[in-house]
């Protein structure tokens, strides 16, 4: 294995060849370099995408301070190389290494991908290869690393089982330790075994290790279960929750080169009250958890001042429902009077009160405003329970344009539950009543910007039993949209191509068949299935068909009301029932109103009682179940038991 040493003396001869040679050199403001040798645990936190994306990351951010902050522990980064560069790392024989001790990934002790979404995971396997680590776990020994995974994909983490030793579901800040600790009290044991380390991986809350589970499938190809093997594993695995948000962190690492999002993130808030029926992450993020007002000022001070960075995001899924919004608008503009900073509200909700919101920051906004309709027809929305009136989008961006702003980017979805051209002709009726608003108040120069993505039905929310529309379908949809969008020079369209969609879909709501999928696809050239330089159907429809596997069984079949899902043995601590009855409700159209003016049992406040004791009111935002109906649909029995 090639020393650090050497590695830096190969790295001098190749990095004038490659695009942006800033992304591979490390040695970045307010990185963490410790001494290796005086270290007795090592983790590489990595990224598989590229350091122009990786490294704004703030869920690698958290865990490499949480790591970094122990005495015993170091923890290092490492991102995808791009393809320039890995093609000279091969031919020149440079495994992948970590950019603050130029050490290879194969040198560490455990390595913890970051998967927020599923189009990483053939990066995923490309650097494990670049890393010279066995692909499968089953085939790595006692002097291999123990290669975790977490993220939001982890919600369903079945396709990548074959590849990942552990995977830990749900916050990292506090499990992250508890595998740390459990590494360093196996290794130091005379005959360490990886097998025994395993085994006690799978017995900390919230980590999943998938050799020790088996699928057993009926005769369809649906599952008849996922059951553990050994004793020591839980039958159901449950997500890990932080009860109390860590302070924020504050020393955020300031790339060497222009990278996505140059910026701190300040997270003002965890978890969403909303409901809205396709968001996966308002499901898996419950329940919802504040810092105060004070704590988030004081941490966006300190990060600016230890970054020189002049934009601010204060971070949420919903950040116009953080209970002292006002205050904290107030605080901060108060804070950063006067200063050339940027500061971003994102996730506000369509109503007037956001606009009031971003109108107190005027001295620090940027030149656009950003609303999520997600659909454009009021019965739409009564189906994703986003229910918002068309008056009142009308209103608030007459708003927004009479405050001097004058762009605005609409993001909608097609390909919703039950969803007609009808209803993809009011995106079009929406956008052009928007611009003909905008053009009352501000004349010409006034831009809007619809993005339309398609919708994947994701596991661990309503809509995991519909099935996704149709490439054709999606095709006619976006038709009309370009048809009728592209007459007005002063609206841009963008959109996500029917390949991109279907691909995320097969990745989400696959099973452990998809491994082998992968795999072949990957040996087939697809790697960065994110970008449009990737490999898609080339690679990917001839790895289908090596495994007799039929893509359209993922995503064109409606499930059963009854059927076992992959991730049915994971659980994010929202009941299979509680989701049943939700999507139940969308097929009448009918809403659930905020689940802080009403609790509907959803699970959550059962699973973590002992937390709420200990964390009441001040930091959790989850109302007492106090209705006799509600504790009647808490012991409901879940639907398909």
């Amino acid at each position: 294995m090639l020393t650090p040493e050497q590695i830096e003396t190969k790295l001098d001869r190749i990095l004038l060849k490659v695009q942006k040679p800033g992304r591979y050199v490390g040695g970045e403001l307010n990185s963490t370099t410790k001494d290796w040798d005086k270290t007795q645990t090592r983790v590489a936190f990595v990224f598989p995408d590229i350091y122009d994306i990786g490294v704004s990351n703030v869920g690698l951010k958290i865990l490499y301070d949480q790591i970094n902050n122990r005495e015993d522990a170091l923890a290092e980064r490492a991102y995808a190389p791009w393809t320039d560069m890995e093609a000279l790392m091969r031919e020149n024989g440079i495994p992948l290494y970590t950019l603050e001790s130029k050490h290879a990934l194969a040198c560490f002790d455990l390595i913890g991908f970051t998967l927020p979404y599923e189009t990483l995971y053939t990066n995923a396997l490309n650097i494990l290869d670049l890393s010279n680590i066995p692909i499968r776990s089953v085939d790595r020994d006692e002097s291999h690393p123990i290669v975790i995974a977490g993220g939001h994909a982890a919600t369903n983490p079945e396709p990548m089982h074959a590849f990942i030793d552990a995977f830990a579901v749900g916050e990292g800040e506090e499990v992250i330790h508890d595998i740390v600790n459990t590494i360093q009290k196996y290794k130091s044991m005379p005959k360490y075994s990886r097998m025994d380390l395993l085994v006690a991986l799978a017995q900390i809350n919230g980590v999943y290790v998938p050799r020790f589970y088996e699928a057993t499938y009926l005769e369809d190809g649906t599952l008849a279960h996922t059951l553990p093997t050994i004793p020591e594993a839980p039958k159901i695995v449950t997500k890990r929750m932080v009860s109390k948000l860590p302070p924020p962190i504050t020393k955020f690492i300031v790339p060497n080169i222009e990278i996505v999002h140059n910026r701190v993130s300040v997270e003002i808030m965890r978890g969403c009250t909303r409901g809205c029926r396709f968001c996966q992450a308002g499901m898996i993020t419950r329940p919802v958890r504040e810092r105060g007002v004070q704590e988030v000022v004081d941490a966006a001070d300190a990060a600016i001042r230890s970054t020189g960075f002049e934009e601010l995001a204060l971070m949420s899924l919903s950040s116009s429902d953080y209970t002292d919004i006002q205050e904290l608008v107030d605080a901060v503009s108060k804070r950063f009077e006067g200063r050339k900073l940027t500061i971003s509200l994102p996730s506000l909700r369509i109503e007037s009160v956001s606009v009031d919101l971003m109108d107190k920051l005027k001295q620090h906004r940027s030149g656009g405003f950003t609303l999520a309709p997600e659909a454009a027809s009021e019965r739409m929305r009564r189906i994703i329970n986003k229910f918002i009136p068309d008056e009142e989008i009308i209103n608030t961006t007459r708003e927004i344009y009479s405050r001097g702003w004058t762009t605005i980017k609409l993001y909608f979805m097609i390909g919703h539950p039950s969803e007609t051209l009808e209803d993809v002709q009011a995106i079009v009726d929406l956008c052009q009543r928007v611009i003909a608003e905008g053009r009352k108040i501000a004349g010409w120069k006034v831009k809007l910007h619809a993005g339309v993505s398609t919708f994947v039905p994701k596991p661990q929310t309503p809509f995991q039993w519909v099935a996704c529309d149709t490439k054709e379908s999606v095709l006619e949809k976006q038709a009309l949209l370009k048809r009728q969008l592209y007459k007005d020079k002063s609206i841009k369209l963008s959109w996500t191509k029917p390949e991109d969609t279907m691909l995320e879909a097969w990745l989400s709501r696959g099973d452990r068949k998809m491994a082998e999928v992968i795999y072949s696809a990957w040996k087939n050239g697809a790697k960065f299935d994110a970008w449009d330089e990737g490999k898609k159907q080339e690679a990917w429809m001839p790895a289908f068909e090596e495994h007799g596997v039929d893509p359209a069984f993922y995503t064109h079949r409606q499930r059963r009301t009854d059927e076992v899902f992959p991730w049915e043995h994971i659980t994010a601590a929202v009941r299979k029932n509680f989701l049943f009855q939700d999507f139940r409700q969308s097929l009448e159209g009918q809403i659930r109103v905020d689940c802080r003016l009403n609790c509907f049992a959803c699970g959550i406040l059962p699973t973590f009682a002992n937390e709420r004791r200990e964390n009441p009111g001040e930091v959790w935002k989850c109302p007492d179940v106090k209705s006799p109906a509600q504790k009647i649909n808490m012991e409901l029995p879940v639907v398909g038991d």
